[in-house]
């Protein structure tokens, strides 16, 4: 077993290359596929969301380098969702090498032997949990699951709520997600949060925007139907609330981001009887509230959840207005310390970047919010994490 890699010199090392984090992407896939042409096969003709994953990933080790159990599990939830492409043991070589091939590229005369034996041992270290990971998964749960179209609401013209039953019991938890792949774009997945909590009839809703270029969302909003079958990926995330934790709740969702908040609203419902829980639902426009029915229904069986739903670009609406981080802002200010929560963030890349940025300018720390956008996910992180370490320094 590879010795622990050093977080310090992890995280001195990325910065290296973290400026070009778009560029060290790119290149490294084309060596990849230039060192094993085989491996062009598991991936989708284009390669955009592949190329955030694999920079979301970097930044997520260089993250929580100092977090062990976090970032173990994390990675043992890559080994379990790479199964989704193919992914064989003997793949890890290779990629590994193109990988520290990269990094020496983009880092320069500045990388030095030692940063190079700590990746290595990283890498090492990764790639032995993820295909220990994906090892024992496949003795309990398939690669994917086949999932059946049973229920497709279109509360206006872009979202769609989509209900799946898969074929077999679908093991996530409240506040993750799932990628999706469709039968019109094979090798194309793209993830969704689940917005119900686990329940015994084994159903999961999503809800998804078609997004202009979207071949998924699109696919999936004006072209699926009751009956058809779509596949699921291994579940994701780690939204997901800590039942030991004394701390109150804040659940930020910007419009279809919502889907974990109503999730993780859904679970709390069964077992929390002390934590308030406030949360706030933002969108541009009032008929974009969508969810609401549900969240009221929420608010009459459980006292301790306060809803707020917040348009931004409405002026005949008569509730909070404003963006999500000026409203939360606003709050705290009047009557809500955010420093005393536990916090989770969905929603477009903007929105989530904006609004934990604000949080952590409050004075929140930065370890305790949580947040998910698929909307260029690694670049979120990368806006949150500069934020964190200018306040950890000045």
């Amino acid at each position: 077993m590879p010795k622990p890699f050093d977080p310090r010199l992890i995280q001195e090392s990325f910065a290296l290359v973290e400026a070009e984090a778009d560029k060290l992407a790119s290149h490294f896939y084309a060596l990849l596929f230039l060192e094993d042409p085989a491996l062009r096969d598991l991936f989708p003709p284009m390669m955009d969301a592949h190329r955030d994953r694999l920079i979301t990933a970097l930044v997520t080790l260089v993250h929580r380098a100092h977090d062990t159990e976090a970032l173990d599990e994390y990675v043992r939830q890559l080994g379990r969702d790479h199964r989704r492409f193919g992914v064989r043991p003997e793949h890890y070589a290779v990629v590994g090498q193109c990988l520290l091939s990269t990094l020496r590229r983009f880092a320069g005369p500045r990388w030095t032997a030692e940063m190079d034996g700590c990746w290595y041992a990283a890498f090492q270290r990764v790639a032995g949990l993820m295909v220990e990971a994906a090892n024992e998964a496949a003795r309990t749960a398939p690669p994917w699951w086949a999932a059946r179209v049973v229920g497709h609401v279109r509360p206006n013209g872009s979202t769609a709520v989509v209900t799946l039953e898969p074929d077999s019991p679908y093991p996530y938890r409240s506040g993750q997600y799932a990628s999706v792949e469709t039968l019109r774009w094979p090798r194309v997945w793209r993830p969704y949060s689940i917005a119900n909590a686990p329940s015994p009839d084994g159903l999961i809703s999503l809800h998804i925007k078609a997004i202009d270029a979207g071949w998924v969302s699109s696919a999936l909003v004006h072209h699926t139907y009751v009956g058809d079958t779509v596949r699921l990926g291994p579940p994701v995330g780690s939204m997901v609330c800590d039942p030991r934790s004394q701390r109150d709740i804040l659940l930020v969702g910007g419009g279809t981001g919502i889907a974990p908040m109503l999730a993780i609203a859904e679970e709390l419902s069964r077992w929390n009887d002390h934590r308030r829980v406030h949360l706030y639902f933002g969108v541009r426009r009032a008929e974009d509230l969508y969810a609401m029915d549900r969240l009221a229904a929420l608010v009459r069986r459980d006292p301790w959840l306060r809803v707020v739903p917040c348009v931004s670009e409405d002026y005949r609406f008569r509730g909070e207005r404003g963006l999500l981080a000026d409203v939360l802002q606003r709050q705290a200010m009047e009557h809500d310390d955010w420093t005393r929560h536990d916090i989770f963030i969905a929603g477009s890349g903007p929105m989530v970047a904006g609004t934990a940025a604000r949080l952590i300018d409050l004075g929140v720390d930065e370890r305790r919010v949580r947040f998910d956008s698929f909307d260029q996910q690694s670049g979120v992180i990368l806006d949150v994490r500069r934020l964190a370490l200018a306040r950890a320094a000045a």
